[in-house]
């Protein structure tokens, strides 16, 4: 459905920017793109396949991590763990349901200690059409259970406030419905015993992203992505020695 407005509206543009959500022509030119691609590979399995194939199996001894995630991992700023075995498997613009076709690829053929699961912005954007905080529950609790099949401990993360400090954002990412989203994942986490960890506490004002934070209202900037490191590692160590 958003496909087709999007290539309503590109259609209809010729110099002028776009009122959709406050989008541009060349935004809309880009959001035109990633569905192109959504087309050709709705789970993003190119992404990081020819990558996962040259990963050696992890050492003796190794607690070895997978961030599976959307724009939120795939964005990291600064350096991405140094020194540790660490891989970044996010893809931008991903929702459960596209993280759950790659698990297989992107996380269990890697064979980690731990996976950390971040996800939920852009169901709740309804990036891929529709979606509810049902049917991303159904997503997430999937990817719980097939990482406990083949013995991979799990953090799940909480979803990331928002703000309109730069663009609109809350149109998409309505504040009541990630403090919704985030009620459920940290009643599952505590109900299944798994490491929860609440980077929307320590990165939000009031309701919404403190813009010391963030780089544009939905992604961090360096020093949100300093203040998410520490929490998320401790929630690592708790997974490996569970």
């Amino acid at each position: 459905m958003r496909l087709v407005a999007v290539l309503t509206l590109l259609g209809s543009l010729h110099a002028a920017p776009a009122q959709d959500e406050g989008l541009t022509r060349a935004q809309l030119e880009q959001e035109l793109q990633a569905y192109r691609r959504v087309l050709l590979d709705f789970g993003g399995l190119v992404h990081y396949g020819s990558d996962n194939a040259e990963i050696p199996p992890p050492k003796p001894g190794e607690n070895r991590v997978v961030f599976l995630g959307d724009d939120i991992t795939e964005n990291w700023k600064g350096p991405f763990f140094p020194g540790k075995p660490y891989f970044n498997r996010g893809i931008t613009r991903q929702t459960t349901a596209q993280m759950l076709v790659r698990f297989r690829q992107d996380v269990i053929s890697l064979k980690p200690k731990v996976v950390v699961i971040q996800a939920g912005t852009n169901d709740l954007a309804s990036v891929m059409g529709p979606a509810t905080v049902g049917t991303m529950a159904d997503n997430v609790e999937s990817m719980v259970e097939l990482a406990r099949a083949h013995r991979i401990q799990v953090v799940l993360t909480s979803v990331l406030p928002v703000c309109d400090c730069f663009t609109k954002q809350t149109g998409r990412r309505p504040i009541g419905k990630i403090l919704g989203i985030n009620e459920w994942l940290r009643d599952y986490a505590k109900r299944e015993k798994l490491p929860y960890v609440d980077w929307h506490s320590a990165l939000v004002e009031g309701r919404q992203f403190k813009r010391d934070y963030t780089a544009d209202g939905l992604l961090p900037n360096a020093a949100g992505y300093a203040r998410m490191m520490p929490l998320v590692e401790t929630a690592i160590q708790q997974a490996i020695h569970q």
